[in-house]
C-alpha cells in the first residue's frame, strides 16, 4: 500500500493535458435488464485511480442518468462499475465495463448483468474512441496470430543450427517488420483519438534468436523501448504504461538468480529506463521516476532510491513524488542502526498513552511493526511474524509494538477485526496515518516497516525488509 502524504500539485501539469477548449464529458446511461443499480466512474490512472470521481447511487430499471466527467482526468481510461440489483429483494451485485472517454459526450445503452457484450450494451452509433480501440482490438489480435505461432516455435525447437530454424528466424523477422509497419499506420489513422496512444504499446522489439535465454533477454531489453514515443505526454493517462513498465521490469527479475543480483539489476533498469525517458516530455520522464520510487518504496530498496535522487534536481523532471523521495532519502540517512529511535507518543487500544521511551518490557528488543489492514503485502507479513514471534524462544526475547496507519472506517475495522488475532502485541494507531507525526519521524512512505530496537537503550538494532531478514537478525 502506498499512500500519498501530500497534496501533489504537479499532477496539475501532468493531467492538465488536453486544450483549454476541452470542458466537461458528459455520459448519458439508460439503464435496462435489471431492477436497480448504483454507478461508479474510476480512472484506471493518476491521482484518483481507482477512486469514484463520479457516482448515482440508484438508477431504476428503464430510467436515464447521466454522469459528469471533469476535463481534469480527460482523457482518459475509466471503469464504469455497477452494483446492481436483478430484483428489488436481491443483494446487490458487482459488474463493471472498461470504457475511454476524450472530449465526445457519451451514451450508453447497458444491461449490467451482460455489460461487456455488444448484443446487450452498446454506445451511440457516431462514438468514437471506444469504436476504434474495439477495431483495433479485434484486428491486432489476427494480425498477431501467425507471428505468435513463429515465436512459439523458434522459442521452443531444438536444433538452432539447421537450416530449416533459420528460415524461420527469417520469416519471423519478416513478418514481426510488417506487423510494426502496420502498427505505425493504425497509430496516424486514429492520431487525433486518445485510443491511438495505447496501440503501440503492442509494438514488437527486435529479439536474437540466435543467443542463450540471456541474450535473448538482454536483447529484447535493449531494443525494449523503440516502439513508444516518449514526447507523447498522453500515454501516461493509459493503464497500459504501468503494464507495459512492469514487463520491463520482470525482464531484468528473469535474470536475477539470486536477491543480490536482484537489488542491483532492478536499479539498473531504472537508470536505463529514467534516461530514455528524460530525452522526451517533462511529464513522462517524470512519471517514470513516480514509476520507480513506487516499487524502490514498497519493496524497500535503498540502492534504487539512489538512482533517483539526480533526477530531483533537474527541473525538467515533472515528478510529483520530489518531496517524498527526498524525505526517503534523509530517512535512510537518519534512521540507522546504532541511531536512537525517536519516541513514540499515542494512544493504545483502552484509551491509555502509550510511550516509547517509558515502555520498558521484559524482551532485550522491541519490534515496531507499521502496517495497514488495507494493505495485502501487511498481511502477509503479519501472518508470517505473528506465529514465529510467539514461539516461546523468540516471545522471550523480542515484544512486538504494532502502529497502525490506518485512516478511513473501512480501513480502522478491518484493523480492529484483524488486531483480536494478535493476542500479545501492543496495538496502537495513528490517526492521520501516513501523514502523522509518528510517520514522519520514522520516515514511513509505504507499509509495513519493521524496526527492531534495544528495549533498553531504544538503539535501533536493525532495518529487516523482510520476515527472512528478521529471522536471521543476529539475537
Amino acid at each position: 500500500m502506498i499512500k500519498s502524504i501530500l497534496t501533489v500539485f504537479l499532477f496539475i501539469a501532468l493531467f492538465n493535458i488536453t486544450s483549454a477548449q476541452n470542458s466537461a464529458v458528459s455520459i448519458t446511461v439508460h439503464l435496462r435488464g435489471v431492477s436497480d443499480s448504483k454507478l461508479s466512474l474510476m480512472p484506471l490512472s493518476g491521482p484518483k485511480q481507482f477512486k469514484s470521481i463520479a457516482e448515482v447511487q440508484s438508477v431504476k430499471n428503464g430510467e436515464t442518468t447521466t454522469l459528469q466527467v471533469s476535463k481534469e482526468y480527460l482523457p482518459g481510461e475509466f471503469v464504469l462499475r455497477f452494483d446492481y440489483k436483478e430484483k428489488k429483494e436481491s443483494t446487490p451485485y458487482p459488474s463493471e465495463k472498461h470504457i475511454l472517454i476524450n472530449t465526445q459526450d457519451i451514451e450508453l445503452w447497458v444491461s449490467p448483468m451482460y455489460c461487456n457484450n455488444p448484443d446487450s450494451t452498446w454506445y451511440q452509433k457516431d462514438e468514437k474512441e471506444n469504436a476504434a480501440f474495439a477495431s483495433f482490438s479485434k484486428e491486432n489480435s489476427h494480425q498477431k496470430e501467425k507471428l505468435g505461432l513463429l515465436q512459439q516455435f523458434l522459442m521452443n525447437y531444438d536444433d538452432t543450427k539447421s537450416k530449416f530454424y533459420q528460415q524461420g528466424i527469417e520469416e519471423y523477422e519478416l513478418r514481426r517488420m510488417a506487423y510494426n509497419q502496420w502498427l505505425d499506420k493504425q497509430v496516424k489513422k486514429d492520431k487525433a483519438l486518445f485510443a491511438s496512444s495505447m496501440y503501440r504499446f503492442s509494438y514488437v522489439p527486435q529479439i536474437a534468436w540466435e543467443g542463450n535465454e540471456t541474450d535473448r533477454l538482454k536483447n529484447v531489453i535493449s531494443h525494449y523501448f523503440e516502439g513508444i514515443d516518449f514526447n507523447d505526454p498522453v500515454i501516461t493517462r493509459t493503464s497500459q504504461l504501468n503494464e507495459w513498465m512492469n514487463s520491463y521490469v520482470n525482464l531484468y527479475g528473469q535474470m536475477a538468480t539470486t536477491v543480490a543480483l536482484r537489488d542491483s539489476l532492478i536499479p539498473l533498469a531504472a537508470y536505463t529506463a529514467v534516461e530514455k525517458a528524460k530525452q522526451g516530455n517533462p511529464i513522462v520522464y517524470g512519471w517514470m521516476v513516480d514509476y520507480f520510487y513506487r516499487g524502490f518504496e514498497s519493496n524497500n530498496l535503498p540502492t534504487g532510491m539512489k538512482v533517483l535522487e539526480p533526477y530531483l534536481e533537474d527541473p525538467n523532471c515533472l515528478t510529483s513524488k520530489r518531496m517524498e523521495i527526498e524525505r526517503r532519502l534523509k530517512g535512510m540517512q537518519t534512521l540507522v542502526v546504532g541511531s536512537k529511535a525517536p519516541d513514540i507518543s499515542l494512544k493504545d487500544a483502552e484509551g491509555k498513552t502509550f510511550e516509547l521511551n517509558a515502555y520498558n518490557p521484559d524482551t532485550k528488543y522491541i519490534l515496531l511493526f507499521f502496517w495497514s489492514a488495507d494493505c495485502s503485502h501487511c498481511i502477509e507479513t503479519v501472518d508470517a511474524v505473528y506465529p514465529w514471534q510467539q514461539l516461546d524462544e523468540v516471545k522471550q526475547k523480542i515484544s512486538v509494538v504494532g502502529i497502525s496507519l490506518d485512516e478511513t472506517e473501512t480501513e480502522v475495522k478491518a484493523w480492529e477485526q484483524k488486531t483480536k488475532s494478535l493476542g500479545g502485541w501492543k496495538q496502537l494507531r495513528a490517526p492521520d496515518g501516513v501523514r502523522s507525526k509518528v510517520a514522519a519521524d520514522y520516515y514511513v512512505l509505504a507499509t509495513p516497516v519493521m524496526i527492531l530496537i534495544d528495549a533498553k537503550t531504544k538503539e535501533i538494532v536493525s532495518l529487516p525488509a523482510t520476515f527472512l531478514e528478521l529471522k536471521t537478525n543476529p539475537q
